[in-house]
């Protein structure tokens, strides 16, 4: 069913959801209602991990709140130190680089290629310095990162590499899924992603079992610390008492020291049930997300004044979003293409803002300059198009017809967009 705000003036409004939602999400949510079952760490969240591990290849696959937490939990497992220096993508959403503001590091800003909106490996690699010790990339828009580069030049100089997946759900990149092609993956179930659970989900993926104990130890409201056994006896009673439940490892250990004290960011059964359903579909939605990217290509490679980056062979693109650029100097504005396509009824939504000049960042010293592949494509010629799989093929030609008729004009202003919306909500 399309996605129609009936509050909307636009037809073809930015989503609100990036998947469908339908008959089988409720079907599942209706079973575990009805089961009686504990609506929290249970049999699906179990059964969702499993699922996430086989699908994306990584020794464990953990749930948890959101995908900023997947994140934030993903710092904290680099252990970082005071002076220590991280690199990161200034081409994201803010909940990428945010959680390094709570540490004492320097956080260096990579630049992007200007086609992909990934990290350049060169200049990934002129960044890197004796204190760097982590890169953290985005695949953007799904399109994944030049790894077995990236990794390279990590590997040579001791770099940790965490991969925020939250668009990249469904790639392949030479035959592998990203989350497992660094060290830590990171993904986003938000409601606007390729699949969701039920609004807000993340989940963190890596190989290693000790940060497998850190993670749920944290997600489980249990402090991450240094533990040792315990010569000591806290009280009178055996933790094999079945009503001590409660007690856990009171009784036998030691915390010599705590890295973190521990939170409640368990994904709940409900979440991790239509999760599960929504990973089944994956395939289903990824696919109409590129049908819709290939209508859209097509019509882009009529004009020559705008470029889309070519996709190798050996990468499956899933599309969470669909980016294309308008060249300087070639007679079209960029805002005011996208001003025609507003009229046009096409919500357009730039993504993303570049991190270095946000304020936060720019507390901390970060300047315009710092990264100007990243800065003159957002400010003159990137354009992001809806792209989601509840698009009706009404909306697809609708939008098509709209692109042409915006890139047509010398200066991006279409002569039948408006009018072809008014005829389409009529």
């Amino acid at each position: 069913m399309p996605i129609v705000n009936a509050n909307s003036r636009f037809f073809i409004p930015a989503p609100s959801v990036g998947s469908v939602l339908g008959d089988a999400e409720l079907a599942v949510l209706s079973k575990l209602i009805r089961s009686g079952e504990s609506l929290s760490q249970g049999r699906w969240r179990d059964k969702f991990e499993q699922a996430m591990r086989e699908h994306i290849g990584s020794r464990y696959a953990m749930t948890v709140t959101s995908g900023t937490v997947a994140v934030m939990l993903a710092v904290h497992l680099l252990d970082l130190a005071p002076g220590d220096e991280v690199i990161v993508t200034p081409q994201t959403f803010k909940a990428t680089a945010d959680p390094l503001l709570a540490h004492d590091v320097t956080v260096r800003f990579c630049d992007v290629e200007p086609d992909t909106l990934n990290v350049d490996v060169a200049s990934f690699e002129s960044l890197i310095t004796p204190r760097t010790r982590a890169l953290i990339l985005v695949h953007y828009g799904g399109r994944p990162a030049r790894m077995d580069e990236i990794m390279r030049v990590a590997r040579r100089h001791g770099i940790r590499v965490i991969e925020d997946c939250a668009h990249a759900l469904g790639a392949l990149y030479r035959g592998r899924r990203p989350g497992v092609l660094g060290d830590i993956g990171c993904f986003s179930f938000h409601s606007s992603k390729n699949i969701t659970t039920l609004g807000e989900g993340g989940m963190v993926t890596f190989d290693d079992p000790e940060w497998a104990e850190r993670v749920d130890r944290i997600r489980s409201n249990a402090a991450d610390g240094v533990f040792v056994p315990s010569p000591l006896v806290a009280g009178p009673y055996k933790r094999s008492e079945p009503w001590m439940m409660w007690a856990g490892d009171s009784y036998e250990k030691l915390c010599l020291r705590v890295r973190h004290p521990g939170s409640n960011a368990t994904l709940s059964e409900a979440g991790a049930a239509v999760g599960l359903t929504q990973l089944q579909r994956l395939k289903e939605l990824a696919e109409r997300r590129r049908w819709i990217a290939g209508r859209l290509t097509e019509t882009l490679a009529e004009f020559p004044h705008v470029r889309v980056a070519e996709v190798p062979e050996d990468i499956y693109h899933p599309y969470h979003l669909f980016t294309f650029f308008i060249q300087q100097g070639q007679g079209t504005s960029r805002d005011e293409l996208i001003r025609a396509l507003e009229d046009a009824g096409v919500q357009v939504q730039l993504r993303y803002f570049p991190l270095h000049l946000r304020p936060e960042w720019r507390g901390r010293g970060h300047r315009l300059g710092e990264c100007p592949v990243t800065e003159r494509i957002w400010f003159h010629e990137q354009v992001n198009l809806p792209c989601y799989p509840s698009m009706t093929d009404t909306q697809v030609e609708h939008l098509v017809l709209a692109l042409k008729s915006a890139l047509t004009k010398r200066r991006g202003i279409g002569d039948g967009g408006a009018s072809s919306y008014e005829e389409a909500r009529a």
